[in-house]
Formats: C-alpha cells, sequence, structure tokens
C-alpha cells in the first residue's frame, strides 16, 4: 500500500473499532462471554479438568480461542453483513477509499478489539493465579494468525449471504466451533468423528497451539499452524472473489 492508502486504512481502522468497543453486543462476544468462560472453567466442577494442575492455563486458551473466535468471525461478519444491508458499504463505495483498503480497515480493527478483549482476558487469568512460562510469548503469533484465519472468513461469509442469514449461521457457527470445535470440550473428549474432525478445523487448531504455549510453554506444532495458514488462505480467496459493497 501507499501512504496514503495505509493512512485511509489505519483511519477505517480506527473508525470501525470505536464502533465495535461502544456496542454492547460485540463486547458481550468478544469480552464478557470469553471472561465467564474462563470464570466457570476455573471456579466451578462443572468441567473435570477445573481442579487439576493446569487448570488455569488451559482455561485461558479457552477464553482466548473464544475471543478470537466471537471477535474475528462472529462479530465481524455480523456487523460487515448489516453494514452491506443499510447501505453504509454503499456509501464508503463512492469515498476514495478501495475495497482493499477497507477490508485492510476491517481487519485491522478486529485486530485492536482482540487485543483489548485477550488483555482482560490474561488480567483476569493473573488474578486466577495464572503465570506465564517463557513459551507463553508463542501464544502473541498464534493469536494474530487465529484472527486473521477467522477475520477472512467472517468477510467471506458476510459477502455471501444476506444480512439475517449471516447473523443465524454466523452465531450458529460460533456455539458449533466453542462447543464441538475442540475449544471448551476437548478434542480428545468429543465423540469419535467430532474427536477426528476438530483438529482440522481453524478452532481446533488454534486452541490447540494456545494450548501448548499458555499449558506447557512451547512452540505451536506445526500442524496446528498449518491448518490456520489453509483456512486463512482459502478465506482470504474467497472474501476476495465474493465481498462487494452492496
Amino acid at each position: 500500500m501507499t501512504s496514503t492508502a495505509t493512512r485511509r486504512s489505519l483511519a477505517q481502522a480506527r473508525w470501525e473499532a470505536r464502533l465495535l468497543l461502544r456496542n454492547g453486543e460485540q463486547v458481550l462476544l468478544t469480552v464478557v462471554i470469553p471472561v465467564g468462560i474462563l470464570l466457570v472453567l476455573t471456579r466451578t466442577s462443572m468441567v473435570a479438568r477445573a481442579q487439576d494442575a493446569t487448570s488455569v492455563p488451559t482455561a485461558l486458551a479457552t477464553a482466548l480461542s473464544v475471543s478470537v473466535i466471537g471477535a474475528a468471525f462472529t462479530s465481524l461478519a455480523i456487523a460487515t453483513a448489516f453494514e452491506r444491508r443499510s447501505g453504509a458499504l454503499r456509501y464508503l463505495g463512492t469515498t476514495p477509499l478501495t475495497r482493499t483498503e477497507l477490508l485492510a480497515g476491517k481487519f485491522l480493527a478486529t485486530a485492536i478489539v482482540t487485543v483489548v478483549s485477550a488483555t482482560i482476558a490474561v488480567v483476569a487469568g493473573a488474578v486466577l493465579g495464572w503465570r506465564p512460562q517463557p513459551g507463553a510469548a508463542w501464544a502473541l503469533p498464534v493469536l494474530v494468525l487465529g484472527t486473521a484465519a477467522f477475520a477472512a472468513w467472517g468477510l467471506a461469509i458476510a459477502g455471501l449471504l444476506r444480512a439475517e442469514a449471516v447473523l443465524a449461521v454466523a452465531n450458529a457457527l460460533f456455539l458449533a466451533l466453542i462447543m464441538f470445535g475442540g475449544v471448551v470440550i476437548p478434542a480428545d473428549s468429543l465423540p469419535g468423528p467430532l474427536a477426528a474432525l476438530a483438529p482440522w478445523l481453524p478452532s481446533g487448531a488454534l486452541m490447540d497451539a494456545l494450548t501448548r504455549a499458555l499449558v506447557d510453554g512451547a512452540a505451536p506444532s506445526g500442524g496446528s499452524l498449518l491448518v490456520l495458514l489453509a483456512w486463512l488462505a482459502v478465506g482470504a480467496a474467497t472474501a476476495a472473489r465474493t465481498f462487494r459493497w452492496s
């Protein structure tokens, strides 16, 4: 991007981030639900692993995964789809802002919101007793890659479906991925077919990579990173072909 294009993308990102952080529904998806899951997993007996030695790090990895899926996929898809339906995107299309700059701005805004929600989750985890190991820094690039992969698909379905369909599909996939995609319920505790499928889903790969970083203090496996990269590549290609102003 040229310097002018970069400035337009950054200005769009700031505007988008302010809108997201002022929206109660978005805050619920990206902050309240992940922190609530963190508290449930560490302070109740609803999940058996909540009492083991790694309960807080594992719960933190779960909360961060939920936060990424909520912000980068569900929230972004719904907000973008309704902007398209209301004509807000059509209006932006009459400005010097290009489609690439708009998508870049939306991704950056989503990254900002994810950083805010992840910071809150990490602070909550620290209060609950989590202490980072040296390898925990691997969580940062994993969060960036996971955010990019889910954001690509959020923008893809926002361009493919009507706003009402996006609302239903994005919320349904959010619940399905966090419950049966290897996030809240570990992949090896799922029924046979789901246990085999979860590691190949972006949710399962994200959770596995974050678990290795936050629980084991180790680098993510190459397999998890390749799965996230593959979902990112296909999602970005789909979004580039399907995204439209109206």
